[in-house]
């Protein structure tokens, strides 16, 4: 995304979504190094690159919203705010 300010409250619309437990359950997940092979998330400070798989070298945990981490339910919602700000999913998403 160009704009830094869309960036940041797409990134705080997704937050929102994630219940107590799912924020627990994130948290657990960022200090736990790396993702693995194949698994699906979101990198927040990267929102406009849609859904993306683990392939190789992991992004930084802290900024990774991993699909395995919340439930079906809030994915879906994540992804349906995100075609609303008009960001695309990729095929890891299908």
């Amino acid at each position: 995304m160009k704009n830094g300010k869309i960036q940041y409250e797409t990134r705080e619309s997704v937050l929102e979504l994630l219940s107590d437990d799912e924020v627990a359950t994130v948290s657990t997940a960022e200090t736990a190094g790396r993702l693995l092979e194949d698994d699906e998330y979101l990198d927040l400070d990267r929102l406009d690159q849609g859904v993306q798989r683990a392939i190789g070298t992991a992004p930084k945990m802290g900024s990774v919203l991993p699909k395995k981490a919340i439930r079906l339910e809030t994915w879906s919602k994540i992804l349906a705010r995100l075609d609303g700000h008009g960001i695309g999913k990729t095929d890891a998403s299908a």
